[in-house]
């Protein structure tokens, strides 16, 4: 009986072939995201709309768990909403953002705010964002402080 020994040489990859795709790999993932949310805006302003209705429905969840009134600040200069403790959220800067609210929450003609009080109403109002004269408006019913969020254009 003749014994056939296989060599083992040769295959595999080197330990420098590894760290050179892990590399390339590292940058492409780097790069994708910014290239994507470049070809495709809309996707980017429907995923802030969506992030801009969580932060306020936390904002009135926030006010009815706490029994006290909680506050969402819209600084249109710096493109960014605030929930004061909770969270911040900076909008990107290629997209249009305007604020309709109540007049007493308006602090000036950059700066707005929408009150949550703890019975779930608040002073209401509408955030739209939008890029090239199409978005997404997101609404707060003043009543209810109900949230929703609808297509929006220009045309």
């Amino acid at each position: 009986m003749i014994k056939v020994r296989k060599r083992l040489r040769g295959r595999g990859f080197t330990l420098v072939e590894l760290l050179v795709v892990m590399a390339v790999a590292a940058l492409m993932m780097t790069a994708v995201p910014t290239l994507f949310s470049a070809a495709f805006p809309g996707l980017e302003t429907k995923s802030i709309a969506r992030r801009t209705a969580a932060t306020l429905r936390l904002a009135r969840e926030s006010a009815i768990r706490q029994g006290e009134d909680k506050v969402v600040i819209l600084d249109l200069e710096a493109h960014r909403l605030e929930l004061e403790g909770y969270r911040s959220l900076s909008l990107p800067t290629r997209l249009s953002v305007d604020f309709e609210g109540a007049t007493q929450e308006m602090l000036d003609d950059q700066h707005g705010a929408v009150r949550f009080f703890p019975d779930g109403s608040s002073t209401g109002g509408r955030i739209v964002l939008s890029h090239k004269g199409h978005g997404y408006q997101v609404g707060v019913t003043w009543l209810t402080g109900r949230i929703e969020l609808a297509t929006w254009s220009a045309e």
